[in-house]
């Protein structure tokens, strides 16, 4: 018997159905080591020897594979064919060669193919290989720079800036490009400019627009009209008339299709079109991947499989005509740094499966192989076609001239099946403009004109679309490491995500001048890519590993170590010079200009300035103690924490006839009010948007109330209440909560509206813009309550779930085996164990103390 070990039980499953019963193919799920979270897993000192460990879960599985080894005759390595899975297969053998679990001459093979289909598996079969070194050591050289920057980094952040998380060799350096794009934003000056639009009619009675292009003579660029009064001098030349045409140019255009994608083209893609963060492609896509339905997707080859041109050209033919099919296959070449196109790009392994005839329950999953299967088919067709014209019209004294431009799609080609996602901010250039049949000497009659102001715009927030194609345009990170380096900034409370845009938080400022102030080299974009290149190098067998990696702590070592001698005061006078026009802005919140923006607005002597606190930074003032004056690290403009600490009477409770108190803390401005019989007073927090001087009597009122009750749910009886929380306005019913989406609403919201909300959210009970997770598999309801019981896919494994109990499936049992009655087992003694069988009542939530799982680390 052949022992094959591949990284998920999914996969397993498949390729098993492959091979047959001379194969016992078994899953690692993904590495079965990693380097201790602590000092010393890498140890420079001593040749930069690693130090592996194996949890729990792991040395059952290299248990597992052992006594499969043993009696098997053969072992076949066939982990993802990159670093990540070479990496995975050299751990395993060195995992069974410490156990002694392999015979010196016990045959060890290493096949790799690009797509789980028969085909492929059974050609990796027959053309194996050894494990490649070379790969590995770029592995071990990437890991271990990661794990010293990391690891020596993220301290001195903890000790020296208070409230930091951690800092990461790609990690920050992605944060330093949010942060930068937020201060250039900050910082923008707007200019004015003008322009002259104008309406003309053609001697068919065709209506066309026309903008004016020169002036006496001079052609205009952006602020060649840069006000009122010289626009208003240009309108009055324009409304002078008489329009002849003087040129027309038409010329055909052409656009060809975009290569298939790569995986930072699918993630910038699948953010654009279908709303997905980079780590919800990647979980889909790996689910595609191991269900045989696409080519493996961690690559940024932009080529594919011969058969595959075969497949796409029979299929462009059959479906859409020989008019849609180019002379021969086109091919591509990658523009991306440091691109390794030794893989395929991400297509269907079976063209012939049109989106429609793929079923799946889970919708993620059809809208990307979707997305996949018409860009893969599309980069195979023709060219669109365009016919772009440009008309040139004088006025009567030539003193003006006015041009119209237009382009009308004459062959739709490519654009039949699929259009490339653009950023909100791109700007649109091959927009559609029919313009009139005109010739040279044709009038036009000027039927309206006139000016429009403009303000030029500063550059837009990055996307995690627009974040990954810059990271890739720079050379930073590999296509597996962007969808764990955005979401590591989101955990870290780094930054945030509104609207799709990445704005970044205190912290991540704070973090982010730190950085660029005491290790700007090691957060430097050349720097990082620099790095990106000799990993490479690495891999292609031509730079020694370690020889590497002691260059680098060289410089490193010492880096850190001059931070020893680093006091609080540096960090704090390099911090207030770098933020100093985002904490101290020149400008109130009505966009009055500050004579002093450091002044204390509290005791108007003292200066302001950050300090670090137990919890990290805030602003404070340099009469402390005299002056308890302080606010929070960021402000919107406005003097809200110039209230005296102590508070202010802000009026009087009609009911209780307490005084309402308007206080600041650490985190802003809130109301305060003493109730009778209570320990600890009631608070407010004034919501997002609500400052002190445009606070009123009835708006406090109104807060100090809270939480307010909407009325009884129709179903229990039990109330439905309306708050504000740290995450904004909301309604609760039992342990269900729901966002409510103003603050206004909050105060108004009635019982119909408030009841649908809760129904939605516990519909959809991942909110904040996701859909619900879909089950694999419904198998019926329990018998005790009947409630459903689903299948799920979850991040420890498959699970089962009846309401609020989750029960584990165990290895042994497969998803797409597991019967109603094993379910309902399986839920009752979790529910037994857990307190949670019965759900009359809400029971105590219990929190199971789960073990690190290990996980396959991205590359």
């Amino acid at each position: 018997m052949k022992v094959v070990v591949v990284e998920s039980p999914a996969k397993a499953k498949t390729i098993n159905k492959y091979l047959g019963k001379d194969y016992k193919v078994l899953a690692s799920y993904g590495h079965i080591r990693d380097l201790p979270s602590k000092d010393g897993s890498v140890d420079p000192d001593n040749d930069f020897e690693m130090v592996w460990q194996a949890d729990s879960k792991s040395q059952a599985r290299i248990r597992e594979i052992a006594e499969a080894v043993k009696s098997g005759n053969k072992l076949i390595l066939a982990t993802d064919p990159d670093r990540e899975g070479e990496a995975i297969s050299w751990h395993i053998l060195e995992a069974l060669r410490k156990r002694r679990a392999l015979k010196k001459d016990y045959p060890v093979e290493r096949v790799v193919f690009n797509a789980i289909t028969k085909n492929a598996v059974t050609d990796a079969m027959d053309n194996p290989r050894e494990v490649d070194q070379e790969l590995v050591d770029a592995y071990l050289a990437r890991r271990a720079l990661d794990y010293l920057v990391g690891f020596n980094l993220s301290p001195v952040l903890w000790r020296k800036l208070p409230g930091s998380r951690s800092a990461g060799r790609v990690q920050s350096v992605a944060l330093r490009l949010v942060c930068e794009r937020e201060l250039e934003i900050e910082t923008f000056n707007p200019e004015e400019y003008w322009t002259i639009a104008a309406k003309l009619r053609a001697p068919d009675g065709t209506d066309f627009d026309a903008r004016l292009h020169a002036l006496n003579g001079k052609t205009l660029k952006k602020f060649s009209l840069p006000d009122a009064d010289a626009a208003a001098e240009a309108l009055k030349t324009v409304q002078i008339g008489g329009y002849n045409v003087t040129s027309v140019e038409a010329k055909p255009v052409k656009r060809n299709p975009p290569p298939p994608f790569i995986t930072s083209t699918l993630q910038q893609d699948a953010s654009r079109k279908l709303g997905f963060s980079a780590k919800r492609t990647m979980q889909a896509a790996q689910k595609l991947y191991e269900e045989g339905r696409i080519t493996y997707m961690r690559t940024d080859g932009v080529n594919m499989a011969e058969e595959a041109y075969h497949q796409a050209r029979d299929h462009i033919k059959g479906d859409y005509g020989a008019q849609y099919l180019p002379e021969k296959p086109r091919r591509y070449s990658s523009k991306q740094k440091n691109a390794q196109e030794a893989h395929e790009a991400i297509r269907p392994t079976v063209f012939s499966i049109r989106p429609n005839d793929y079923k799946s329950s889970d919708q993620d999953l059809w809208k990307l192989y979707a997305l996949i299967w018409r860009r893969a088919v599309a980069s195979q067709m023709t060219a669109a076609q365009f016919e772009r014209t440009t008309i040139d019209l004088f006025n009567k004294d030539k003193s003006a001239t006015l041009r119209a431009s237009g382009q009308v799609l004459v062959f739709d080609g490519f654009l039949k099946l699929y259009t490339e996602g653009r950023d909100d901010t791109d700007k649109d250039d091959n927009a559609e403009a029919r313009l009139p049949k005109l010739v040279e000497g044709d009038h036009a009659d000027l039927l309206e004109a006139k000016s429009e102001q403009h303000f030029t715009a500063p550059p837009p927030r990055f996307t995690e679309a627009s974040l990954v194609k810059k990271l890739e345009e720079l050379g930073i990170g590999r296509p597996s490491t962007y969808a764990s380096t955005l979401s590591t900034l989101e955990d870290r409370d780094y930054v945030r995500i509104e609207k799709k845009q990445l704005i970044p938080e205190d912290k991540g400022r704070l973090v982010t001048a730190f950085l660029e102030n005491f290790f700007r080299k090691y957060v430097e974009y050349d720097y990082t890519a620099n790095l990106e290149e000799k990993l490479d190098i690495i891999s292609d067998g031509k730079l020694d590993w370690k020889a590497f990696l002691r260059d680098f702590w060289k410089e490193f070592h010492a880096s850190i170590d001059e931070t020893k001698e680093l006091r609080v005061s540096n960090v704090l006078d390099a911090l207030n010079e770098a933020l100093g026009p985002y904490v101290f802005p020149d400008t109130d919140a009505e966009g009055n200009k500050k004579e002093n923006p450091r002044l204390c607005p509290l005791c108007k002597e003292g200066e302001l300035s950050l300090k670090l606190g137990r919890y990290g930074a805030f602003v404070g003032c340099s009469r402390h103690p005299e002056c308890k004056f302080t606010r929070q690290f960021s402000t919107d403009g406005s003097d809200d924490a110039g209230i005296n600490p102590d508070g202010e009477q802000f009026g009087i409770h009609p009911e209780t006839g307490k005084p309402i108190m308007l206080k600041s803390g650490r985190f802003g401005a809130y109301l305060e009010m003493e109730v009778d019989g209570e320990d600890k007073p009631k608070r407010s927090s004034l919501p997002k948007g609500w400052t002190p001087d445009t606070l009123t009597e009835d708006k406090a009122l109104l807060l100090i109330n809270l939480p307010r009750e909407v009325g009884k749910h129709p179903e229990d009886g039990e109330p439905i209440l309306a708050n504000l929380g740290r995450y904004g306005p909301y309604v609760q019913h039992l342990k269900t909560y729901a966002n409510v989406p103003t603050v206004e609403e909050m105060f108004e919201i009635g019982l119909n509206r408030a009841v649908t909300l809760i129904a939605d959210k516990r519909a959809n009970p991942r909110g904040r813009g996701g859909s619900a997770a879909k089950p694999l598999r419904e198998l019926g309801k329990h018998p005790s309550d009947d409630e459903p019981i689903n299948v799920f896919e979850g991040r420890y494994g498959p699970y089962v779930k009846h309401g609020k109990t989750n029960a584990t499936l165990p290895k042994d049992i497969a998803p797409d085996a597991v019967t109603l009655e094993q379910a309902i087992e399986l839920i009752d003694a979790r529910a037994a164990k857990g307190g949670k069988k019965k759900r009359k009542a809400p029971a105590k939530k219990k929190t199971a103390t789960k073990k690190k799982a290990t996980t396959k680390a991205k590359e």
